[in-house]
């Protein structure tokens, strides 16, 4: 039975890994992502989390991309709708890469935040949760933010399009530390 402790070492060794190529595709590619709006974003993250789906559905896949690596990017992409409702300058002005780290700290700390509250309230029941169902879980949240976006960001009786963006993610990580808890095993 993992504790806290350990649960928050793992998240931040996710976080880190995820992070560190974010911040070298940051550097190869620039803030291209800002040009991004919020469907494109949850196109991206449907993409991703789809073909994790595909893959655990026909337990087989032609290319050589790993589910790991998909949890990653859906990781990365929902820091990017986070950062993305907070910036509200030029689209097209590329950040420097010290900003976009502090950028990507700032909601790792919201996200992170909200993990630690829920985890604590939830008993750290994800860890007892399927691949399979922080799959779903992360669909589910993507189709909910396209319905939001349909009624122009306005919820009558539901959380908001980034309550939703912090679930998918804290659900990506909890998904790479199941991974990584299974290879060490």
């Amino acid at each position: 039975m993992a504790n806290n402790l350990q649960t928050a070492q793992q998240y931040a060794a996710v976080i880190s890994a995820c992070k560190d190529v974010f911040i070298k595709k940051t550097k190869d590619y620039g803030t291209s992502w800002r040009v991004l709006r919020p469907i494109s974003i949850v196109d991206q993250l449907f993409i991703k989390a789809q073909r994790i789906r595909t893959i655990q559905e026909l337990k087989t896949q032609k290319v050589n991309e790993s589910i790991d690596g998909e949890f990653a990017a859906i990781v990365n992409y929902g820091i990017i709708a986070l950062m993305q409702m907070q910036l509200n300058d030029d689209p097209y002005t590329d950040l420097p890469v010290a900003e976009v780290s502090r950028l990507y700290d700032l909601q790792v700390s919201h996200i992170s935040g909200i993990m630690e509250q829920k985890n604590h309230d939830y008993g750290e029941a994800w860890r007892d949760m399927s691949q399979e169902s922080f799959v779903d879980l992360i669909l589910t949240k993507l189709l909910r933010i396209k319905q939001i976006l349909k009624n122009e960001g306005r919820t009558i009786a539901s959380e908001g399009i980034d309550s939703n963006f912090v679930d998918i993610t804290n659900y990506a990580i909890f998904a790479l530390i199941l991974i990584g808890e299974a290879e060490q095993n």
